[in-house]
């Protein structure tokens, strides 16, 4: 193997020539670029955000990624940054309670809960071994498979026209998802290499071509848009809400926790062993750090990419150098505002047929995460009392109208929170001794 070839597999090692390193970068880009401006696309419609102020959310969410990728590869280690091969963007497992806060209150109240989050998460990150105890892989896979559950409601509204929208429910919207869906199902399931990574991304780009032939595509932002423009400093404003500031901490606990599974999942896969202690408190506390200042520059929530943990794991390649050209890219296409102006002329059925298959895997990977242990009564007493109350109480949830406000905005909003307290609970309270065996039918 030439040096040039055996730097790609060297976590050190000198960058490339880009013949061997950008289409690995770019296979990085394709496979979150999606999940990374789609949350923000679907906020600044539910906050009711004007062309330019939408274009503003999502261009800051691409920067404040590339800059968080960046503290990632290249922070202090054991300070601030787990200088491992990780990609971060914005995550979904914020979209439910975003929604709610952005049709409440605001964006400012969004961004000022973030920056608790964010704070949290550094405290996380410096406990961050004492703290894991608590969350094993039945609770976060519990948390993680109620995050897709919860997403699936946002995912039908947009697949119909999305809200708000006087052709909402139309068969128009309906034959556009549903043709996207199509493209993206058949393209995982029988493409190869960059055509089955990109998948996502090819299935919006042919909704978004046969969505113009139904009149749904408006190019008129694009022509009004800048060439290029750096971002600002709160330009939403920052405001302290306390029921969002409680349920963003919740948030942010259970998230630092995946992270914590995505490094080692990095290591393990990419690098055959385990983080260090010092990398796994680096890159939670760069967790927190890199969202506060996400919260000052306007970027929704980040969070560390899984899929791109997978590609890391299934092709070696983790050389930080290379993932720094996947965050260089990001960040040039947070600085043109043509291109973020483009992205929000995507129609709202496009993206609901594009994402109701992501949403789906996050369910099924919380559901891998519990498959993984014994499913005893006491595990199913787990995962299914947990899932049920935060479902069921975010699905009805007037049955919380007599308490306080905040009560309903923290526990009714998203189903995450109950689902993950519960959890906590149970599983620090219910006897492990139970044979792992489920009890006999009917009893």
């Amino acid at each position: 193997m030439s040096d040039e070839r055996r730097a790609l597999f060297e976590i050190d090692g000198r960058l490339p020539k880009l013949g061997y390193s950008f289409p690995l970068a770019l296979q990085h880009l394709v496979a979150m670029i999606v999940g990374c401006v789609t949350p923000a696309i679907i906020i600044s419609s539910v906050a009711g955000l004007d062309g330019a102020g939408s274009i503003l959310l999502i261009q800051s969410s691409l920067v404040c990624a590339a800059l968080s990728t960046l503290l990632q590869l290249f922070g202090i280690k054991g300070i601030c940054g787990a200088r491992l091969p990780v990609i971060m963007g914005v995550s979904f497992a914020y979209l439910a309670t975003m929604g709610d806060i952005a049709g409440r209150f605001g964006l400012a109240e969004i961004f000022g809960a973030q920056l608790v989050g964010g704070l949290v998460a550094i405290v996380i990150g410096i406990f961050a071994k004492r703290l894991q105890k608590l969350f094993p892989p039945l609770i976060t896979g519990t948390v993680v498979f109620t995050i897709g559950l919860s997403l699936y409601p946002t995912a039908i509204t947009y697949m119909a026209g999305g809200s708000g929208n006087p052709m909402f429910g139309s068969w128009q919207n309906w034959l556009v998802a549903i043709f996207t869906l199509v493209v993206v199902t058949v393209l995982n399931h029988f493409g190869r290499g960059m055509v089955k990574l990109a998948s996502i991304l090819i299935g919006i780009a042919a909704g978004y071509i046969f969505s113009a032939f139904f009149g749904m595509v408006d190019l008129s932002a694009v022509g009004e848009a800048g060439l290029f423009s750096l971002p600002r400093v709160a330009p939403f404003g920052i405001r302290f809400e306390f029921s969002s500031t409680l349920a963003f901490s919740i948030l942010f606990a259970i998230n630092a926790v995946q992270a914590i599974g995505d490094m080692s999942a990095t290591t393990i896969g990419g690098m055959d062993r385990e983080p260090s202690s010092d990398e796994l408190r680096g890159g939670i506390i760069g967790f927190g750090l890199s969202n506060i200042f996400s919260a000052l520059l306007g970027g929704l929530p980040n969070a560390t990419y899984s899929q791109n943990v997978g590609i890391v794991s299934s092709t070696k390649v983790v050389n930080r150098r290379v993932l720094s050209l996947t965050a260089i890219m990001l960040l040039a296409a947070g600085l043109v505002p043509k291109f973020s102006a483009l992205l929000t002329t995507i129609p709202q059925c496009v993206l609901g047929g594009a994402t109701v298959s992501v949403f789906a895997s996050i369910a099924m990977t919380g559901m891998k995460l519990v498959a993984m242990q014994p499913m005893s009564y006491r595990n199913t007493s787990i995962v299914g009392l947990s899932a049920a109350l935060g479902m069921g109480v975010s699905m009805v949830s007037e049955a919380l109208s007599q308490f306080p406000e905040w009560v309903t905005m923290v526990f009714a909003s998203s189903p995450v929170v109950i689902s993950a307290i519960v959890a906590i609970i149970l599983n620090l309270i219910l006897p492990k001794e139970d044979g792992g065996q489920l009890p006999p039918s009917g009893t």
